[in-house]
């Protein structure tokens, strides 16, 4: 019997048939020819991300219809899941080859979610009995591929993946269903028209956003003065200070009296120390460290950056991008290893390699586990694939392969001067760089001026004792408001929040997870509280809105505010994924949270004041702000087989949007309202009927039918 290969996608299921003899491609699965691997043959079938959702509160009990502060909580007594809306025909599909197979292969993502996806589907479809098994790779070059099919896992760690990320599901339901309607009907009693979204990871985000910027609001600048010299010696100037910084220029003045110095008194330098200094190359990539370097250097949004290399990676030329690691192990140091020369050729750039032994900064198999750091795969892309992406693809790709071959470089070598000049017994200290190898920083010419201006100054040669001319005045500065968050930035905050935390034990936790959310799903967060109208991110700085604001000041004071309540939460859910915690334990503390978020809230809630103009800016916006539409089925997507054409508000769409089918259709042509049935013809047929009412630019109005060319509809006109 042939085994059924599950993958999370289309793309995916693309990636794996390459490795192998393709007997035919359906629009529900492709079927594998015999092999010795597969000595039946097999059929890959395909999700398109999740086949399977959590029902709605209504579908367990009609009082959980309306929103209603008597119907919480929102707490079944099980908790049961139903085909995602726009997939049911991909998921009969799904479960008819998985009900007829002995055993079927979980091809999905390796990490928690790729789990759940997998086995949310297996579950739903009612199989029993059947043997699992685990495809387990970083890459889906051919040759990766073949091994992993070669090598399957059993299912005994992806089963607990499962419950972990079934427990992280089920939690996140819970806080969004409960946490959502409490309040937002609270804040309606109090005059804010709008729903307001609540995460278990969500809203801590925001608020640290919040807070960030009433610092900056509330931030109260101060001047202070400083003095500062310019000294000319044999072979060039330098400036140098004094270590006094007073708030008052009187003060400065007094001790330049003291000193009796003026602006043009000499000076003499009393101490040239000179000290060898290196800097080894960076670490590897992992997701959230190559998010922020992106932003920093192109704005590029942390959900793009993600989404390009998902791209490159089913390109098959990076490996698995949604990593939290910065090393690799021996074997892919290896393969690195012995192609140093190719991957120096993709990016012009020779260089001698210092050496090819690991270095435990890079290569330890103790800090990989689901995934190793980002890197460069086997697979040397031709100047024509390199010449096919676009510049932040490229941008992109180069920056993994320098990061990568930076490991083989030398390290940067430069001399740090410090210098003390003395001007009537008021020393004033300098201090400088001499590069004397740029080593691995050759790799990296970065054209931002701003890049390069970070480094301390050079100095000319000074000698001990030699005498200075001077030129000495007061300088006037002012402290200044901590800056606002680019989103790479924040990516980078919510991983390192522990540091906002001041006490010891919350903080370590925090460490412990590293943050808010994960590496998966960060960018993710960003890109919802977006949605939700909770921060705006204008030329990459990330503010908070006014309803930010309202929703920050309403849960300030509690749990829902806190980093370090998610942390412990995900501490749990790791602690399930490793078969130490239970399901059942996590989610009864997590309804004990909401039993205590009812009792406290209202309360809480009713003794904050509310800004009446904020509240005012959120209702006004909330009633101009497009009612939900529900979306109806169509027909198959003619464009990747595997999703549905949605019917929107103002358009036609595929389901599978998220995994990159791009197929859309307009609600209006040539100011013509397009009907459902005339699109399923377009999709089925490749051509409608007749359509009368057409209108040209000039106004004419004519008859013609669609057709549908390579995705796009053109017009096709009636022969008289």
């Amino acid at each position: 019997m042939k085994p059924v290969i599950l993958a999370e996608k289309p793309s995916q299921a693309k990636a794996y048939a390459e490795a192998f003899t393709v007997k035919s491609r359906q629009k529900t699965h492709i079927e594998l020819a015999q092999s010795q691997l597969f000595p039946h043959g097999a059929i890959i079938t395909w999700g398109i991300g999740h086949l399977v959702e959590l029902k709605e509160p209504k579908a367990y009990d009609k009082k959980w219809t309306r929103w209603t502060l008597n119907s919480l909580p929102i707490l079944p007594e099980r908790y049961e899941f139903q085909v995602a809306k726009g997939k049911y025909a991909q998921f009969q599909a799904v479960k008819k080859f998985i009900l007829a197979a002995d055993v079927v292969i979980n091809a999905c993502d390796v990490d928690r979610e790729g789990s759940n996806i997998f086995y949310s589907i297996y579950n739903q479809t009612g199989a029993r009995g059947q043997t699992i098994k685990r495809l387990w790779i970083n890459s889906l070059e051919v040759d990766e591929v073949r091994k992993g099919f070669s090598n399957l896992h059993d299912n005994r760690k992806d089963l607990l993946m499962y419950e972990e990320a079934k427990a992280r599901q089920i939690s996140d339901w819970i806080v969004g269903m409960n946490g959502s309607r409490l309040y937002s009907l609270l804040l309606k009693e109090r005059g804010v028209k709008d729903v307001f979204s609540i995460g278990r990871v969500q809203s801590p985000t925001v608020y640290l956003i919040y807070q960030r910027q009433r610092e900056i609001e509330t931030f109260v600048s101060e001047p202070f003065f400083e003095i500062e010299g310019t000294f000319t010696a044999a072979n060039g100037t330098y400036k140098g200070k004094a270590k006094a910084k007073e708030p008052k220029r009187e003060n400065i003045r007094e001790l330049l009296a003291k000193h009796n110095i003026h602006p043009k008194s000499p000076g003499t330098i009393t101490s040239v120390e000179k000290i060898d200094k290196r800097t080894p190359p960076p670490q590897l990539h992992s997701l959230s460290t190559l998010q922020a370097t992106a932003n920093r250097l192109w704005k590029t949004s942390p959900a793009d950056v993600l989404k390009i290399m998902q791209g490159l990676y089913e390109k098959k030329i990076v490996t698995y991008p949604r990593t939290d690691s910065r090393h690799i192990t021996p074997s892919e140091f290896t393969y690195l290893a012995d192609q140093v020369s190719e991957y120096q050729q993709l990016i012009n750039h020779p260089f001698p390699v210092e050496s090819l032994a690991p270095k435990k900064r890079y290569v330890d198999s103790s800090k990989v586990q689901e995934h190793y750091a980002i890197i460069p795969t086997k697979k040397i892309p031709s100047q024509a694939v390199l010449g096919r992406l676009s510049n932040i693809e490229r941008n992109l790709y180069e920056e993994v392969v320098r990061t990568t071959l930076a490991m083989f470089h030398t390290d940067y070598l430069y001399t740090e001067t410090k210098v003390t000049t003395d001007v009537n017994g008021l020393p004033f200290f300098t201090v400088g760089k001499t590069e004397r190898d740029k080593g691995w920083k050759a790799l990296f010419v970065r054209s931002s001026a701003k890049e390069q201006d970070k480094d301390e100054p050079s100095l000319p040669p000074l000698m001990l004792h030699e005498p200075v001319d001077s030129d000495i005045g007061i300088k006037e500065g002012k402290t200044m408001p901590p800056k606002p968050y680019t989103e790479g930035q924040l990516i980078a905050m919510m991983k390192t929040c522990g540091k906002l935390v001041g006490d010891k034990e919350e903080t370590e936790i925090l460490k412990e997870v590293e943050g808010l959310g994960t590496e998966a799903t960060r960018s993710g967060i960003i890109e919802t509280i977006k949605r939700h109208g909770y921060i705006n991110v204008t030329k990459n700085i990330v503010s908070i809105t006014d309803k930010g604001r309202i929703l920050s000041q309403a849960i300030e004071g509690n749990l829902l505010a806190s980093p370090s309540m998610t942390a412990k939460w995900e501490a749990y859910l790791r602690k399930i994924g490793n078969g130490e915690g239970t399901q059942e334990r996590f989610l009864g503390s997590i309804a004990k949270f909401i039993h205590s978020l009812l009792e406290e809230v209202p309360s809480q809630l009713n003794a904050k004041p509310i800004d009446a103009k904020l509240a005012a800016n959120v209702v006004g916006k909330a009633t101009t702000r497009r009612t939900s539409y529900k979306a109806v089925e169509v027909a198959p997507c003619p464009a990747c087989k595997g999703g549905t054409i949605i019917a929107r508000k103002d358009f036609y769409g595929c389901s599978a949007y998220k995994s990159g089918c791009k197929q859309t259709f307009p609600g209006i042509f040539l100011k013509k309202k397009l009907t459902p049935s005339q699109v399923k013809l377009l999709c089925t047929k490749g051509k409608t009927n007749v359509i009368k009412g057409f209108t040209a630019n000039n106004g004419q109005k004519f008859d013609a039918r669609l057709a549908l060319v390579n995705g796009k509809i053109n017009l096709d006109f009636i022969e008289k």
